[in-house]
């Protein structure tokens, strides 16, 4: 016997301040949406430790307590938290049809995307177990709580450059590690970093293990080209080689650019298919911050009130 396919006015897929921001709004405009929190309910910022550039915390805030109190405040109002993953969607069909853990149907009227995306590590044990104890792939975030040390940050595409000059007006030190003799980021940014007196580019050199036990107290890198093994004194080890969207599932309807990022109609949170909306870090490779990724979520929650107020006029 077929499944019944459940049908919703609202699906938010994914959580995290996008999604949870999305899901207060339609839930106040009485919207009655339902969120499935994906694989990894309350996002990024749930392997985050300490949030102090959120506005409203002023004593800061643990990132899973953040997002715990997003999700409370979405529910107060009436959303429906389910656990679980789209994993398909038909976009041509209408009401949008999402399939959640390849099992349960949902016909939705309109459906924001708020699955946000990964950033890319290096894959050494050493950086996840000391992940958010001086391990960061967030500069802007995270810069603030190394203020006069020595740092070191991966990479050498502009992303990395911008970085690196961001923690030098920030740390004493700023050690760039760069695994070609040349990098990717564009002359302008290459010239920032190059002439900035507080960042030091290590070429050809690659990341052997983050050291520390407790919290990162150097990192032990070598020379590709010598083999030669070196220990730097750091407290702070960034990781800034990019992010990657999650945004697959949605490939063969959605516009996306080279990355997968998610492509909006400036000024708005409206995609390519009419009452699917995406906001957060899906669609945002610019700013990547929770209350930038907060403020599109409300964008979205917006668009499909209105999308469904001009659908029920006509």
């Amino acid at each position: 016997m077929d499944q019944e396919i459940e049908k919703v006015k609202v699906l938010i897929i994914g959580s995290g301040p996008a999604g949870y921001t999305a899901a207060i709004y339609a839930s106040r405009a009485g919207l009655s949406p339902v969120l499935y929190t994906g694989g990894q309910p309350g996002g990024q910022l749930t392997i985050t430790n300490d949030v102090e550039n959120y506005p409203g915390y002023p004593d800061g805030v643990m990132g899973p307590q953040m997002m715990e109190d997003f999700r409370k405040q979405a529910e107060r109002f009436g959303t429906d938290v389910r656990y679980g993953l789209a994993t398909q969607v038909d976009f041509d069909s209408n009401p949008r049809l999402v399939t959640i853990d390849d099992q349960k149907q949902i016909h939705a009227e309109t459906v924001i995307i708020s699955t946000g995306a990964s950033a890319k590590w290096l894959g050494i044990e050493s950086e996840e177990r000391l992940n958010g104890k001086g391990v960061s792939a967030c500069a802007v975030c995270d810069g603030f709580f190394f203020r006069g040390q020595e740092v070191a940050i991966v990479g050498a595409g502009d992303t990395a450059c911008e970085e690196a000059s961001y923690l030098s007006n920030i740390c004493s030190k700023v050690y760039m590690l760069v695994r070609r003799d040349e990098m990717r980021a564009s002359q302008i940014m290459q010239k920032r970093v190059m002439s900035n007196p507080k960042i030091e580019i290590l070429w050809n050199t690659e990341t052997d293990e983050i050291l520390g036990e407790e919290e990162v107290t150097g990192v032990r890198v070598y020379n590709n080209q010598t083999k030669e093994k070196r220990e730097i004194q750091v407290s702070g080890f960034f990781v800034a080689i990019g992010h990657q969207p999650n945004t697959g599932i949605f490939k063969d309807y959605l516009h996306m650019d080279s990355a997968g990022y998610l492509k909006t109609i400036p000024g708005s949170t409206k995609t390519n298919v009419e009452g699917v909306f995406a906001c957060g870090d899906a669609q945002d490779n610019i700013y990547r911050q929770a209350v930038t990724a907060a403020g599109t979520g409300c964008m979205a929650a917006l668009d499909a009130e209105r999308f469904l107020a001009e659908k029920e006029s006509t």
